[in-house]
Formats: C-alpha cells, sequence, structure tokens
C-alpha cells in the first residue's frame, strides 16, 4: 500500500432496474442484497482497503444519498464524499474526483511529487468473488501506468453471449502480467451492447471481452485526456485549480458552492465516450476474478444458491409447488406461496409487488417509470 494509490468509488446511481427493491432514497448500492449484512458499497470499500489508504479512497455519489455513503462507511471524512448536485453520467463524475485528488495534493503540499500519482476507479455496485485475485489485478495495474502513459481498463472474459454488456476487442499485446497467463492489449475496439448473433461471434473469437467500467491510470494520464477529448469538461474543473494566484476551492468550505455552479453545467456523457473510444493510449487487461455487474434480477438469480427446481430465495421463506427458475424476495418474515410459476421474479419492498417473468426484466425501468408518473413519486 502506498500513500500515492487512491481510489474512485461511484456510487451515484438509482439501480431502477432493481425496483421495487432498490427505491430512489435507497438504490441498489445500499443495499444487502445476499444477507451477509454488508452492502454492495460496503463491501466495495472493503476490498480495496488492503490497497488503498482509506484517507485516500473518494466515493462519488448524489447529494440526496451523502449520509447513507457517512453511515454506511462511518470512518470516511465527510469530505471524501463528493457529492453531485445533478446526474451527468460517469464522465464528469470522473473529472470531478480527478480534480479533488489534485486539489488534495496541493494542499498537502505533494503536487510536486516525482512519483505517480495512481487512480483506480470502480462502480460501487459490483460483485467480486475472489477478491484476493482482484486485488493482484489492480496492483499489477498500478505497475503498468506507473510504466506507460496509459488509461488501462480490466476486461473481463465472456462466459456467454451476453447482450446486457459492452466489449472490449484486444489487439496487439503490450505487455505479460503475473496475474494470469494472458498481458495487457492495446484496444482495438469498443463496440455497445450487440444482439444475440454478434455477441456469439464476440464469444467464439476470443478476441472480445466484457467491459468491466473498472479503470486504472495515473492523474496525469487521465487528466490529460480530458483536456485533449471533453475540454469543456477539463475547463470548468480547472476552474478550481489554482489561477492567478487565485486559491481553489476545491477541499475547502468553498468547494460545495462552487460544485453547485459548475456540475449541472457539465455534458451528460460517460467516460467510454467521452474519453476511451477517442483515446489512442488505451489499454486493456484481461481479468478473471469471479465478477459480476449484478445489473439485473437475472444476474442475481445466476450468482445465487438455487433448490432443487432451481427456485432462488431471498431474505424470506418459500414453499414451491409446480415451479421452476424463480427468484422470490420479500421482506423478512414473510412467507411466499408459489405454485405454478416458471421463470419468473417475485419482489416486494416498501408497498410495491412486482411480478413479471425474468425474461422481460429489461422493462423493468419502464414499470418504475409508469408507476412514478402515476403515482407521483409515491412508490419509486
Amino acid at each position: 500500500m502506498t500513500e500515492n494509490n487512491y481510489c474512485v468509488i461511484m456510487a451515484g446511481g438509482v439501480g431502477s432496474r432493481f425496483w421495487p427493491f432498490s427505491r430512489n432514497h435507497k438504490p441498489k448500492q445500499f443495499l444487502d442484497f445476499f444477507g451477509t449484512g454488508r452492502s454492495l458499497l460496503q463491501m466495495t470499500v472493503d476490498r480495496f482497503r488492503p490497497i488503498v489508504p482509506i484517507e485516500n479512497i473518494l466515493i462519488v455519489t448524489n447529494v440526496l444519498y451523502r449520509e447513507e455513503v457517512l453511515a454506511q462507511i462511518p470512518d470516511l471524512r465527510a469530505e471524501q464524499v463528493l457529492c453531485e448536485p445533478a446526474r451527468r453520467n460517469t464522465a464528469p463524475c470522473i473529472a470531478y474526483a480527478a480534480a479533488r485528488i489534485e486539489a488534495m495534493r496541493r494542499l498537502s503540499n505533494k503536487a510536486n511529487s516525482s512519483e505517480s500519482v495512481n487512480i483506480v476507479v470502480a462502480p460501487s455496485d459490483h460483485l467480486i468473488l475472489q477478491e484476493d485475485q482482484f486485488r493482484l489485478t489492480i496492483e499489477q495495474g498500478f505497475n503498468f501506468i506507473q510504466e506507460h502513459d496509459a488509461l488501462l481498463t480490466l476486461g473481463m472474459k465472456p462466459t456467454r453471449p451476453e447482450t446486457g454488456y459492452g466489449y472490449i476487442q484486444r489487439g496487439e499485446e503490450a505487455r505479460k502480467t503475473d496475474t494470469s497467463g494472458e498481458g495487457i492489449y492495446r484496444v482495438k475496439a469498443f463496440t455497445e451492447k450487440p444482439n444475440l448473433e454478434l455477441a456469439k461471434v464476440f464469444l467464439e473469437s476470443g478476441d472480445f471481452l466484457w467491459n468491466s467500467g473498472i479503470f486504472v491510470w495515473s492523474l496525469r494520464s487521465i487528466q490529460d485526456a480530458f483536456k485533449q477529448f471533453l475540454p469543456e469538461v477539463a475547463e470548468k474543473f480547472m476552474m478550481g485549480m489554482e489561477d492567478n494566484n487565485q486559491a481553489s476551492p476545491l477541499g475547502t468550505e468553498k468547494e460545495e458552492a462552487f460544485i453547485q455552479e459548475i456540475f449541472p453545467t457539465c455534458p451528460s456523457i460517460s467516460i467510454d465516450y467521452g474519453v476511451m473510444e477517442k483515446a489512442q493510449n488505451v489499454y486493456v487487461m484481461p481479468s478473471d476474478f469471479g465478477w459480476s455487474d449484478l445489473g439485473t434480477w437475472g444476474s442475481l438469480y445466476e450468482l445465487s444458491e438455487k433448490d432443487e427446481n432451481s427456485n432462488v430465495t431471498l431474505h424470506c421463506d418459500a414453499t414451491y409447488y409446480d415451479s421452476h427458475g424463480n427468484i422470490v424476495t420479500l421482506p423478512e418474515g414473510h412467507l411466499a406461496v408459489v405454485q405454478g410459476l416458471e421463470d419468473c421474479i417475485v419482489a416486494e419492498s416498501e408497498g410495491v409487488l412486482l411480478i413479471c417473468k425474468k425474461d422481460a426484466e429489461q422493462q423493468i425501468r419502464q414499470f418504475f417509470m409508469d408507476a412514478e408518473m402515476k403515482h407521483g413519486g409515491k412508490f419509486s
């Protein structure tokens, strides 16, 4: 572990695809899906503690969730929670965090250090089953970006023709790694969520990896990339750097007002579309550490323990009759009696009961939006 390692955890999503379990006031990153006593956010922070000092972990979230973050991670200082006043996708989120890290180093007189400042960026709602292997992979990534001006992303080896993930096509090998039989490769192309036939081609080719949304880079490399590819975003946060003998508001009591003013004016754009798909110094490390982005009820079903009829029961008790392939979750202490259902989602939380086919789960976001419009946000 080194004081030059930083971690940025993105925790601002609303998780509408997990409605009604995930709600606006407490989205999925704050929930304990598996009854372990730890939320997805807590598990994410725990994952990075051995390789990043706790004082160097920043959590970027919506201003609505500031207190929830501090309640769940009590050893964070309030200034380690960066609050977005508006949802603007991942690029402005990452630009804000990078600018804050630079400001933190200025305030601690480390800005002129010749040592590389390493940053890992990760979503708050992923599941990692092999955490020791994950940490070895991140450390290997840190080693690579210390020696290369590189924007590195982790690519997951696909196990099925998944249509819900983006894909990365790898090009020539740039370096061998110690964590797998493969290496680090230049990125040849990014592809958004493909149809099933194309996903099958990607799987069979062996050259394509799932886009995990986990990144490793140096502070200098990502800031240079913003200046080149998203200058309108970079300039907004550079207003917070020392300029004309004026001290930066970042890291001071003036930060909140500064962010309230500039953040809503940023474009809503992802880091993939805004930077990664345009830059020439983008690399991918094929990785395998039991990863899932836990983005849908279907992914939760695949990861959960099943009974002899492939039914999954979470948080509650359930009795099944002539039923197969379902996932059922109710509040603790509740009993579900299920007869004649096959391949369905049954989820009840805070006054909302959802029953739908697993293969229709892509419509859940629409169900959520319809309920929000019809009932004035009462059930969102």
